[in-house]
């Protein structure tokens, strides 16, 4: 028996990419999952069609986690509905980019609002929600927090701070809530990006390629169910952090 079967995994930006993808593996793998999403309620409601065709349970939460009162909201809201909450996983982000030289105060402050702050006040709000056995936060950090990619400031440095914001939030909510992040690689290609430069990151990356989803998928799982990491990154970058 799967170590998510009868709890409630809460994954937020859930209808796209790594969210969707995170949030369909948990329902397969026995989780109920609570999909949330803002302004995509299509793309949510067929992460929740393709969770139930493989047999899982799932239910759709709407919320701007750029206001700091629905993110803290979100996770009572999924606990009266669903019953508890056992897993929280950080995943909703914007990726802007914003030229070092040509960056605004509003940018800045719309990237950390949905990127830094929110996973800290959801994950204040869940800890409170957890019941007496406590759960597990995973925060999707980023690799470009810890490389230098000067058209994407702001979302870099805010990406960092969810990896401190990790290991600080570790420490407050032991031993009952564990606290860990994942700090990805390009694993899901945008489809603008230019041939020319994925060649380069890939010649960039010890193993050589472009990851995929299903890479975040396998640290997810290994997270959730490592009881005794809290506090840790886990890069999964096909080992740029090493080659710097």
């Amino acid at each position: 028996m799967s170590v998510l079967t009868g709890r409630v995994a809460l994954v937020t930006g859930a209808g796209h990419r790594v969210g969707r993808a995170i949030a369909v593996a948990l329902g397969e793998d026995g989780a109920h999952v609570a999909v949330h999403y803002n302004g995509s309620e299509a793309a949510a409601r067929e992460t929740i069609q393709t969770i139930e065709a493989a047999g899982g349970a799932a239910s759709l939460f709407k919320a701007d986690l750029r206001d700091a009162s629905a993110a803290a909201k979100l996770a009572d809201d999924v606990c009266a509905s669903c019953g508890r909450l056992d897993v929280l996983v950080n995943s909703a982000a914007s990726m802007m980019r914003t030229p070092i030289e040509t960056v605004t105060p509003a940018q800045w402050d719309e990237v950390f609002a949905l990127n830094l702050r929110a996973p800290f006040f959801l994950s204040i709000a869940a800890a409170r929600v957890m019941g007496e056995k406590g759960g597990v936060i995973v925060n999707i950090s980023d690799h470009m927090g810890f490389e230098s990619w000067v058209g994407f400031v702001p979302h870099g440095v805010s990406k960092a701070g969810v990896s401190a914001m990790t290991h600080l939030l570790a420490g407050a909510l032991a031993p009952r809530v564990r606290v860990n992040a994942i700090a990805p690689g390009a694993v899901l290609a945008p489809a603008t990006w230019p041939a020319a430069e994925q060649e380069r990151y890939t010649k960039a990356t010890p193993l050589a390629r472009v990851g995929s989803p299903a890479d975040v998928v396998g640290a997810i799982h290994y997270l959730i169910g490592a009881e005794y990491v809290t506090g840790e990154t886990l890069f999964v970058d096909g080992g740029r952090h090493d080659a710097r």
